[in-house]
């Protein structure tokens, strides 16, 4: 498939199958596409050329990706929370947005430590850790089928670092897709099950010829 953003082809070349149950790794250095190919796998981006089918949806079909926007779950740089809304309405809003089950939304507060006084702070009064796992604990109580992570350990501590380790494990071991860009070279590796290079727009299966 290939993207083109304000006529620079931001991803040139990217063939690959994904598969449930599974951790995929995307590296590689910064403006190299991993990000909008995130983006095109949530249904945010359309295709100049190729064709991509993620969940049942045509990535070339408007309406299939609208559609597709409700299934996936996207961790961004962005969070994507209402500032002036304390943590715990942020949670019931998109929960309710996405028609989330509210015994998991409970569950996914008390998860990530947001059930206590915390959920009653103002998410701009956060920081950026305690707004991370705020958009984390959205998109647990969402349960996707697929999950799209860019830079997921980014403004956590070590211990926030391992939940998140384990919240990809959970998902991945309850049937999900798991697709993570992320820098950590030091880390990564012990949680993918593949790693997928993106260089310059084209994507690759490491160690491929």
């Amino acid at each position: 498939m290939v993207c083109v953003l304000g006529g620079f082809p931001a991803l040139a070349g990217a063939d690959l199958d994904l598969h449930a149950n599974e951790v995929a790794w995307l590296r590689g250095p910064n403006g190299a596409g991993k990000t909008t190919l995130l983006r095109l796998l949530a249904g945010l981006g359309a295709m100049r050329r190729g064709r991509a089918e993620v969940l049942g949806a045509d990535l070339s079909v408007l309406g299939d990706r609208r559609w597709l926007r409700g299934q996936v779950g996207l961790l961004g740089h962005a969070t994507f929370l209402y500032e002036d809304l304390t943590v715990g309405q942020n949670l019931e809003f998109w929960a309710g947005l996405h028609r989330a089950d509210p015994v998991d939304v409970e569950a996914a507060a008390r998860r990530f430590g947001l059930d206590g006084r915390l959920g009653d702070v103002p998410v701009g009064s956060l920081s950026a850790g305690q707004r991370r796992r705020t958009s984390l604990a959205v998109l647990v109580a969402r349960r996707p089928r697929l999950w799209l992570l860019d830079e997921p350990h980014a403004g956590l501590d070590a211990e926030g670092r391992a939940m998140v380790d384990r919240l990809i494990a959970d998902a991945s071991g309850a049937g999900a897709t798991v697709v993570v860009a992320s820098h950590d070279a030091d880390h990564m590796p012990a949680v993918a099950d593949r790693t997928l290079d993106v260089i310059g727009g084209t994507v690759t299966e490491a160690g491929a010829s």
